[in-house]
């Protein structure tokens, strides 16, 4: 019986450890296998320590630790290391504490000394173990974190997928939030939970096996009786720590994204002098993250209080009851416990026949005292391990929480470079669950064969089954009304709205092939020579053979030959959507076209801050080059430049196109002529106009005299 009892004391630490995980996990309902895009249910947060999380938690750890090869596995394996090091040295520790005491009561001053100095050498190796596990745990945290950002990275910033979570979907929210601080929290929270949770565990095992060496395993099941009572109270007051993680997050994007806002519309809001409103929205929005965190705070609360006395208290009340079972119930001792009795009674045996009979006491005393101070270091690391599993679960709901809101990221990124979105239960005629457009690459073609131009939700057809088509040097114009969609022909083309039917034929997305210029200019963080080559690098441009004396002769042509003098050099990093104007920030985007030379560029309202005589020599300059240009613009004296005139925004439903050539002069005038008869048309209607605003400022019962010119009309109904 005695050989299986070592068996016995690790089963019983080994279902310890069992019941007291078993006792906190809760379990959910199997969920069906997801095949399609993951949906979310922004009302319902369906957050808990349950096997949804473990699956979610599992599909990210796949992308932190792709392979064994990893470099985050080698910094478990130490981190895992030095936490089984300081288990160890925490055991020679508890010993060692009670050899100390030993050798107090019994006045053996030189064991006391030699006890002393094993203490003091083993402090060393405990503060580096410490130290370790600390920077360790620390490194765990930015190697998750950036396995997965990287990871993000490919996912957003690839397929117009960052263009596509903010205007084609709205299952997340504050993207931005999530990568930056999310997934940082999730990192940090994982890393902690390691060392929290697995160091416990670990400490459990081998200070129960310990343990049972001194208490028996009567004491073994009295303590697991506790731990399961123990874990059973904790597990019914714990409250939802992992939804309100979720909402905080959320809440805390909010209040981020309000302040982002105000950032990127300080020049708009100061005209409208709208201060007051914005910081009324920017304190509701911190209202409501503080009201949040005030009622989490409000919860811990009674939870704090049930927990500390559970753990602290309960526990050193059964602890010392389990550390005096070898004191006063010797037969239930352990194995260690017994030996050292039976050394002393061996002991007294032999001190009977000489009559000496105080030292035995003071050794019966000594053994006692060591054991009872053992014990109790041993028994107060177990209550501080089982406390920390159970503090863990705290953690655990909170990681839950980050794990939810990570995860749901993931996919939907995963669903949207991939074009995979939500099925709509509608009767509309497109839906992003249903694209048929096709896309064929040819460097010498752009058409449009029977593609309608929809909004992407597929709720508003824009422009009907438009058919055209350009090769190179054929210059087209697309005019229109405002509304009518001439920039969103430029986004289907691009790629970022969705091309739900029909055949659209274009260059490969590259550089050199076709290049799209948008109407508000962009410019990068970054050198003034990043402005003029974006989106390519210093080292991209000089692979392409090209040196800053070419620079200098693209920012001549486009009229920007004075900027390196006046802000320092190609070298000069500013704000420079602060530095330039609007006319300059127009030029330096046409200055990239003529740095990449493509052989198609579609530009939008690219030149409306620029005057006309420079304008003029711009689109000549890019003709000569031999870019073929597609010009979405108002302004008619750029009709000369193109041969071609798409005009959208016709018919009685003005969803009908017309595609003609203007290259001679008679079309030119004709075309010019046709506006001409729009705007005489809407003038010949204005005396009619007048007379209806006249009845309705009657029957609305405003003063208005007949002779008002439109304009006062206007005012007196305002």
């Amino acid at each position: 019986m005695d050989k299986f009892k070592p068996l016995l004391k690790t089963g019983a630490a080994g279902l310890l450890v069992y019941v007291v995980t078993k006792r906190l996990w809760k379990p959910s309902k199997p969920e069906p296998e997801e095949t399609g895009p993951i949906k979310i249910d922004k009302n319902v947060v369906k957050v808990g320590v349950d096997s949804r999380f473990v699956k979610q938690i599992k599909y990210i750890l796949k992308l932190c630790i792709p392979s064994w090869r990893s470099k985050t596995i080698l910094i478990l394996v130490l981190h895992t290391t030095f936490l089984i090091l300081r288990t160890y040295i925490t055991v020679i520790g508890a010993r060692l504490d009670g050899r100390i005491v030993k050798d107090l009561v019994a006045g053996d001053v030189k064991s006391f000394m030699r006890s002393l100095g094993l203490f003091m050498a083993i402090s060393l190796p405990a503060t580096y173990t410490n130290s370790m596990i600390k920077y360790l745990q620390s490194r765990l945290a930015v190697s998750l974190r950036t396995k997965l950002t990287e990871h993000v990275h490919d996912l957003y910033i690839q397929d117009n997928t960052f263009y596509k979570a903010i205007n084609l979907d709205n299952r997340i929210d504050g993207a931005d939030q999530l990568i930056t601080t999310d997934i940082n929290r999730f990192a940090t929270a994982l890393a902690n939970l390691y060392s929290n949770l697995g160091k416990p565990i670990l400490d459990i095992i081998i200070f129960n096996y310990q343990l049972a060496r001194s208490i028996g395993l009567g004491g073994m099941w009295g303590l697991t009786l506790n731990y399961v009572v123990t874990a059973s109270l904790l597990r019914a007051v714990t409250p939802p720590f992992g939804k309100l993680a979720a909402q905080e997050a959320k809440l805390e994007g909010d209040f981020r994204s309000s302040h982002s806002r105000v950032i990127t519309n300080a020049e708009e809001i100061g005209f409208y002098n709208g201060e007051n409103l914005e910081k009324s929205i920017l304190q509701k929005t911190y209202n409501n993250l503080v009201r949040h965190i005030n009622k989490i705070y409000r919860i811990r609360i009674v939870y704090n209080m049930v927990e500390d006395f559970l753990i602290k208290y309960s526990w050193s009340a059964v602890g010392l009851m389990l550390a005096s079972i070898p004191v006063f119930f010797p037969d239930f001792a352990g194995s260690r416990s017994k030996r050292e009795d039976a050394e002393i009674a061996l002991a007294e045996n032999t001190t009977a026949v000489t009559g000496e009979t105080d030292p035995v006491v003071n050794k019966r005393t000594g053994s006692r005292t060591q054991g009872f101070i053992t014990n109790k270091r041993l028994m107060l690391s177990l209550a501080d391990a089982g406390g920390r599993i159970m503090y863990s679960y705290k953690e655990l709901s909170e990681l839950a929480g980050y794990t939810y809101r990570v995860y749901n990221m993931l996919r939907v990124f995963e669903d949207l470079k991939h074009n995979r979105f939500l099925e709509t239960k509608t009767e509309k005629p497109y839906t992003l669950d249903k694209i048929e457009g096709v896309y064929k690459y040819n460097d010498k073609l752009i058409s449009f064969q029977n593609v309608p131009v929809v909004t992407p939700f597929g709720d508003t057809v824009l422009v009907e089954d438009l058919n055209i088509k350009i090769g190179p040097g054929e210059h087209l114009m697309i005019t229109g009304a405002n509304g009518a969609g001439k920039t969103s022909i430029l986004r289907v083309l691009a790629g970022l709205w969705p091309h739900f039917s029909g055949t659209i034929t274009r260059p490969e997305p590259k550089l050199s092939s076709i290049m799209y210029i948008p109407q508000r200019p962009y410019l990068a963080i970054g050198t003034l020579r990043d402005q003029v080559i974006y989106p390519h690098t210093h080292e991209d441009m000089i692979k392409a053979g090209k040196t800053d004396a070419d620079l200098d002769a693209i920012l001549k042509i486009v009229y920007l030959d004075y900027i390196p003098a006046r802000e320092g050099g190609y070298e000069a990093i500013k704000e420079w959507k602060d530095v330039f104007s609007g006319g300059e920030k127009q030029r330096v985007q046409l200055a990239r076209m003529f740095y990449h030379k493509p052989r198609f560029c579609v530009l939008d309202e690219a030149t409306s801050a620029v005057s006309t005589d420079v304008e003029a020599l711009l689109y000549k300059s890019a003709k000569e080059q031999g870019i073929t240009l597609v010009t979405i613009s108002h302004r008619p004296t750029l009709f000369k430049y193109h041969p071609y005139l798409l005009r959208i925004g016709e018919g009685l439903n003005m969803k009908q196109w017309e595609f003609k050539q203007i290259s001679s002069a008679k079309s030119l005038v004709e075309s010019v002529g046709q506006e001409a008869k729009k705007i005489e048309k809407q003038l010949s209607e204005m005396d009619g106009l007048v007379k209806r605003l006249q009845v309705i400022n009657k029957e609305l019962s405003l003063n208005t005299n007949a002779d008002d010119s439109l304009k006062n009309a206007k005012r007196t109904l305002v």
